[in-house]
């Protein structure tokens, strides 16, 4: 898999697609995220165009007080939220998740305002990766 400087992520190998979504919902709600959407992109696809697809999720990842200081900041940035956060099946075995960078998308605004939520929110996020284990991959 090749580098991307927008995200961060990670393979699990040692569990499987279920137990994966139960862990990165556990991690995001350590660190006070809640998952306010979740996109099952296979069921999508599926439905849409009778088109197989591996298991693929995409989570809505919102932690209140760091998106009303965002919005406060700039309101706008409802454009760029919540954190997503991807969980899909590796075609190799295991589940891959990747996070979305909050730093690299809110350095789309021109706004200093933003950049220490954006820190705050890249330092939570970062824990959860952490607390997810597996080997880094990016």
């Amino acid at each position: 898999m090749s580098p991307f400087r927008y995200g961060f992520e990670t393979t699990l190998s040692d569990t499987n697609f279920d137990d994966a979504l139960g862990r990165v919902g556990d991690a995001l709600k350590k660190e006070g995220f809640g998952v306010l959407t979740e996109i099952d992109v296979k069921a999508t696809l599926k439905k849409k165009l009778e088109v197989d697809f591996r298991r693929y999720m995409i989570l809505g990842a919102c932690n209140p007080g760091l998106a009303h200081r965002a919005l406060e900041a700039e309101p706008q940035i409802g454009l760029l939220l919540p954190c997503n956060v991807v969980v899909q099946e590796a075609a190799t075995g295991g589940v891959i998740v990747s996070i979305a960078d909050p730093r690299a998308m809110f350095a789309l605004v021109d706004n200093p305002a933003v950049a220490p939520v954006a820190e705050e929110a890249e330092d939570r996020l970062r824990r959860v990766f952490a607390a997810l284990g597996g080997a880094q991959t990016t």
